[in-house]
């Protein structure tokens, strides 16, 4: 089995059912690649008056890679797409990868696309690139 990506999302302003709908969707996008699964992260019990549906913390992603060598970029890719999709709102995504952690919020697309490369490179599986 392969690593486990998590990652926490939001947008300024946005409602549980607006956050839910774009972690819906990311999750939708996510699962088209070369994953093994994409699931909600469930902690503690549901809200008073939560339907059982709403279990699920919104704006929180498990994203099992597996074996794919390509997985950890796919992924990558798909979230700094999904972050350009905002609008005038501002998204923030959390990445955690093996205890390391990316941030991106207010970060141009250019200074993404690097810093994404960077978290990347230090999880390339050992021997890549020799």
């Amino acid at each position: 089995m392969g690593a486990q990506l998590n990652l926490y999302l939001s947008e300024e302003d946005s409602d549980s059912e607006r956050l839910d709908k774009l972690t819906r969707f990311l999750r939708g996008q996510l699962l088209e690649l070369d994953v093994e699964d994409v699931t909600p992260v469930r902690t503690g019990p549901p809200p008073p008056g939560a339907r059982a549906v709403d279990v699920a913390m919104i704006g929180e992603l498990a994203v099992s890679l597996g074996q794919s060598a390509t997985a950890l970029q796919a992924v990558l890719g798909t979230v700094f797409q999904w972050m350009g999709r905002r609008g005038d709102a501002k998204r923030m995504v959390r990445i955690e990868l093996d205890g390391d952690v990316l941030e991106l919020s207010q970060a141009s697309s250019d200074e993404q696309v690097r810093l994404l490369k960077l978290f990347a490179d230090r999880h390339a599986p050992a021997g890549d690139g020799q």
